[in-house]
């Protein structure tokens, strides 16, 4: 049994969008705080919604788990030229 080639790039291409637009937002907020610090000469933030808590917890751990899949994936096509 095995996955239709087709199907299987869908997927791909709505993780890679997911992670992509995660990290991207990542990148925004640390922009926003740093910005924010320089301004004011400190940041702070209380999420009170446990629902918006966990999705944005959920999403940090993806991006940190997709930043760190595609920076593997990057070194290995890196070693594997020059060799």
């Amino acid at each position: 049994m095995t996955i239709d080639p087709k199907l299987n790039h869908q997927i791909s291409v709505v993780v890679n969008s997911l992670g992509l637009s995660c990290l991207g937002g990542a990148i925004f907020l640390q922009i926003l705080v740093f910005s924010n610090i320089l301004t004011q000469g400190y940041f702070r933030a209380v999420e009170s919604n446990p629902a918006i808590l966990g999705l944005e917890m959920t999403l940090t751990f993806f991006a940190a788990a997709y930043f760190i899949y595609v920076y593997q994936k990057v070194i290995r096509t890196t070693l594997n030229s020059t060799t």
